[in-house]
């Protein structure tokens, strides 16, 4: 069995399971950088975090990391290495969801009637549990 590769110059139509794969791959690449590059910049401005116990221990305090999205926000506009980590967090997080909303306005387009209801219920669900859950 043999494959061609697409021509250069051919366009690839962008099928539902296209979509998709870019979507987890984006979301987890801008997730990745995000942590790495919020870990570069907090190792940077705080080198002592490398020889000091104590130093590291004031870092990996649960009470140090942004607990609100607001928290988060301001953070990152004002370049602060663990806000960044956080925000690359919040984006893993959020992927799954966006896959679930993507499935969703697919279904609704194919005109799938069963699976864009079942789509909106988990998606439903997802929705209801980040509103009702709260980080104490």
């Amino acid at each position: 069995m043999t494959t061609t590769a697409a021509a250069p110059d051919e366009v690839v139509p962008l099928t539902p399971e296209l979509l998709i794969s870019q979507l987890l791959r984006g979301g987890v690449l801008l997730s990745m950088s995000l942590v790495t590059c919020g870990m570069v910049m907090t190792f940077l401005r705080h080198p002592d975090y490398f020889s000091s116990p104590d130093a590291l221990q004031r870092l990996t305090d649960p009470d140090a990391a942004p607990h609100r999205l607001t928290d988060v926000f301001e953070g990152v506009m004002a370049v602060r290495g663990q806000s960044f980590v956080m925000a690359g967090l919040l984006v893993m997080i959020t992927v799954p969801v966006l896959r679930v909303a993507l499935s969703l306005g697919i279904f609704r387009a194919q005109k799938d009637r069963t699976f864009a209801a079942i789509t909106t219920g988990v998606l439903a669900l997802l929705l209801l549990a980040f509103l009702l859950g709260g980080v104490e």
